[in-house]
């Protein structure tokens, strides 16, 4: 007959080894987890808020066809 090769359990009120770093992932999972959530609500703070505090756009701000734009529209022609 073989001996035994399986590890004894744990008295009551001990850890296993395993259990200690099972832990720690799990801690480390669940601050990480808190650190997204905060960083989304601190971003849908700043989103709220900044449209009461931006100006409105002065005119002519958007897309205009300047030489530069033109000569690359030439480039791309056939």
């Amino acid at each position: 007959m073989k001996p035994s090769t399986a590890k004894p359990a744990a008295p009551a009120g001990e850890q296993s080894p395993g259990l200690g770093r099972r832990n720690l992932l799990l801690g480390a999972g669940v601050a990480g987890a808190a650190a997204v959530a905060a960083g989304g609500l601190h971003r849908a703070v700043v989103v709220e808020a900044s449209p009461l505090a931006a100006p409105a756009a002065a005119e002519g701000t958007g897309y205009r066809l300047t030489p530069h734009v033109l000569r690359y529209y030439e480039t791309t022609q056939a």
